[in-house]
């Protein structure tokens, strides 16, 4: 289970990746530019690499601590997803009406990559949890 919630959160992180590329390029970090918030967006991109890295080190370590910081880092990762979330559908409906305006730098992210990120990522949060239990000795 440790091994399957390493690719899901390296899956995970690859689509991650991609849309930071995308919100970048198109001045996402700028003033106005996009309705999600930098420290959101950065926030989470940073608590999921130290959770990515934390992982890695229980992986490579073990030990029950190690399982459940990674865990604990999770939770605010997907609390700032589940925000930008809430706050893409919006923007992504709108830029389908808007054609040819100004639209912010989020709704270029690709509907499949942004789906394919949330499943991923729920089901990292599940192996994670699982994986801590599992090392606690409660499963």
């Amino acid at each position: 289970m440790d091994i399957a919630a390493l690719v899901t959160w390296l899956v995970t992180a690859l689509g991650g990746f991609y849309m930071l590329g995308i919100w970048i390029s198109r001045g996402g970090a700028r003033s106005g530019a996009s309705r999600l918030p930098v420290p959101v967006v950065l926030g989470h991109f940073a608590l999921a690499a130290v959770g990515l890295i934390v992982w890695i080190v229980h992986l490579i370590m073990g030990g029950t601590a190690l399982a459940w910081a990674a865990f604990v880092l999770l939770v605010p990762v997907a609390l700032l997803g589940f925000t930008m979330f809430a706050r893409w559908i919006p923007q992504r409906r709108a830029g389908q009406a808007a054609a040819g305006r100004h639209t912010s730098a989020e709704r270029g992210f690709p509907v499949p990559v942004v789906v394919a990120h949330g499943l991923f990522a729920v089901a990292t949060v599940v192996l994670v949890l699982l994986s801590a239990l599992d090392a606690g000795g409660v499963l």
